[in-house]
């Protein structure tokens, strides 16, 4: 008897079908077929294991499993479900009735438990596009799944209780799908930002830096930090997520969905609402950073777990410079294309880079006279700051040591909670502005976006062409500017872009017209 199971397997943040054939004849072995690695080879053993142990027997018989497609490499323990429940439907210990209604996947121990499978999210999606009745994940993947509409996703611990839900509409009444759940009604599941490790109140001075990280915010600009040690850029990026607003249901679906396939889903239940903050270290390689692995098994990188939200990078200048360079084309497209021999994944990137550095070796430059390196120990310092690399950050800050009266002073700042405020309504004018549109926020406007949205009056075309022509910008660093305005203009509730708000949006440009080494 030919029984078939629904599974799936992820290629980027997209699933694909993979159907499990489990046919028993006459003969003897098990025989696995379908282009399985190792991990799905062994799946051999642990699936009989957990059979036995919850009181199945094994055919004495020639047990065939095939996975369709044979010409994709299935990966993983995540068919183990699929085929224990393969092997029990067609041997006829169990009837099953509702198993070709289901997409199951998950992981068995041995005494018969199931484990979580990374990828829930994409393939609760495939579930809905393949018209199934639902999807029977284990109960971490399905919580991840369980904002998936139009489905049911079940939540199950062992093989049992797959069983006990395919066994005919008497079985479903056991199961609760996981929206009708306790485990999911009773967590606490908030849309406010989570408490960043520092508060802008907790930062003496810095009012200049400070405006700049909530323009950054506002639009979703790029930003670098450039100071002396103990200037606040590290403090300052950490305080960056207490201003973030929580994303909107299309940037969370797609947010989790490289979560998901990361194996690094939502800990609490649906969606992940809470920007990300990736801060790697600096000895990150180009693989670490833009995603890697080997055929069509390519793991998402750090500027795709920052999608949507903050990629901070401390000691930019210390980072190798292949690795910095390998930056551009994710922070001009907003997305990384990881290519191998036989595959392509594509994920999407738009991120905030957020970079800190010392202006040289020792730190000092531009404090006076306390910088003890040379020029040509500063120039090869600060050429890792690249043209290309500056010409995409927004917005280029300064910050010089806070005075030793400001910081005994006692002076009260403003708290991270209300700069929040401020910058979720610009970013709710930009929600309302790109309706229907496929970008989110000011700094992912094309050219398109640009002329329709930011159109300049005579005063602004004359002061921008002054602007451009004075400091001799690149004709990125000319739309970049406008976009910034654009976002000034949002924070300040104006509908239009004023001269005022481009002279600020030049002033953060100062790395692209000013030789470092001769200030």
């Amino acid at each position: 008897m030919l029984i078939q199971i629904h599974g799936a397997k992820c290629i980027g943040i997209q699933a694909f079908p993979v159907v499990v054939e489990v046919e028993i004849t006459n003969g003897i072995g098990i025989h696995l077929v379908g282009l399985a690695d190792a991990a799905v080879k062994e799946s051999l053993l642990r699936t009989v294991t957990a059979l036995q142990a919850c009181g199945f027997h094994i055919p004495g018989r020639k047990i065939i499993i095939n996975l369709a497609p044979a010409d994709m490499q299935k990966k993983g323990g995540g068919y183990d479900l699929p085929i224990a429940v393969g092997i029990i439907a067609a041997s006829g210990q169990r009837r099953l009735q509702a198993l070709g209604d289901y997409l199951i996947m998950g992981e068995l121990g041995l005494d018969g438990g199931v484990r979580p499978v990374s990828g829930a999210l994409p393939m609760a999606e495939l579930a809905v596009h393949s018209g199934l009745r639902g999807c029977i994940l284990p109960e971490a993947s399905a919580l991840e799944a369980a904002d998936t509409a139009s489905i049911d996703v079940y939540a199950v611990r062992t093989l049992s209780q797959v069983l006990d839900l395919l066994d005919g509409d008497a079985g479903a009444l056991r199961s609760l799908p996981v929206k009708q759940s306790a485990a999911y009604i009773g967590l606490s599941r908030t849309d406010a930002p989570r408490p960043a490790a520092v508060d802008f109140a907790d930062i003496i001075g810095q009012s200049a830096a400070k405006r700049g990280l909530e323009i950054a915010a506002a639009g979703q600009h790029n930003a670098m930090l450039i100071g002396a040690p103990g200037s606040g850029k590290s403090s300052l990026a950490k305080a960056l997520p207490g201003i973030l607003p929580p994303m909107t249901t299309e940037e969370a679906l797609l947010t989790s969905k490289i979560y998901s396939v990361a194996g690094l889903g939502n800990s609490q239940a649906g969606l992940r609402r809470i920007r990300p903050f990736r801060a790697p270290h600096i000895s990150a390689s180009k693989a670490a950073m833009l995603g890697g692995g080997s055929g069509e098994n390519i793991l998402p990188g750090e500027v795709s777990l920052a999608h949507g939200g903050v990629l901070f990078v401390d000691e930019f200048c210390e980072a190798p410079k292949s690795v910095l360079e390998s930056l551009r084309a994710p922070l001009e497209e907003r997305r990384v294309c990881v290519s191998r021999l036989k595959s392509k994944v594509e994920y999407p990137a738009s991120f905030m880079l957020v970079g800190a550095s010392n202006p040289c070796p020792c730190g000092y430059y531009g404090e006076g006279d306390r910088c003890c390196c040379s020029p040509g120990v500063r120039a090869a310092y600060l050429g890792k700051l690249s043209g290309p690399i500056m010409d995409r950050i927004d917005i280029q800050l300064w910050l010089h040591p806070v005075k030793t009266s400001v910081l005994v002073s006692g002076a009260k700042e403003e708290p991270s909670a209300v700069v929040a405020e401020r910058v979720l309504r610009a970013r709710e004018i930009q929600q309302e502005r790109f309706r229907g549109c496929e970008i989110f926020s000011n700094a992912e406007m094309g050219a398109r976006e640009l002329e329709r949205f930011c159109p300049l009056g005579r005063e602004s075309r004359d002061l921008l062409e002054q602007i451009i022509d004075r400091l001799g910008l690149s004709a990125r660093a000319y739309t970049r500017i406008i976009k910034i305005a654009r976002t000034i203009a949002d924070l300040s509730g104006e509908p239009h872009i004023l001269p005022a708000h481009l002279s600020e949006a030049a002033s953060y440009r100062f790395l692209d017209r000013r030789q470092l080494l001769e200030m």
